[in-house]
């Protein structure tokens, strides 16, 4: 298992359109990978668990792997949030 704590940096945090983003690019990845924040852990897979962790701008969050891929999927995660999915 392989993890890393990242600070969402865009302003309005993970609604629809970044989680949309996020879950694609995890779903580039063949390991499980999580989402956990405070003490609820969600599938970064599934856009209703990400949206239920009502992920805002500042919070931060811990992304989890277990796979074949599991750091490379951390790490892409992780380089997605500190982009600020691109948003001003």
């Amino acid at each position: 298992m392989y993890s890393k704590e990242v600070t969402v940096q865009n302003h309005v945090g993970l609604h629809a359109r970044p989680a949309t983003f996020f879950i694609q690019k995890a779903l580039e990845f063949r390991s499980s990978i999580w989402v956990e924040r405070d003490d609820r852990c969600v599938n970064a897979k599934s856009l209703l668990g990400v949206l239920s962790l009502g992920i805002v701008g500042g919070t931060r969050i811990r992304i989890l792997a277990g796979g074949a891929d599991e750091e490379a999927a951390v790490e892409g995660l992780v380089a997605l949030v500190d982009s600020g999915f691109a948003e001003p």
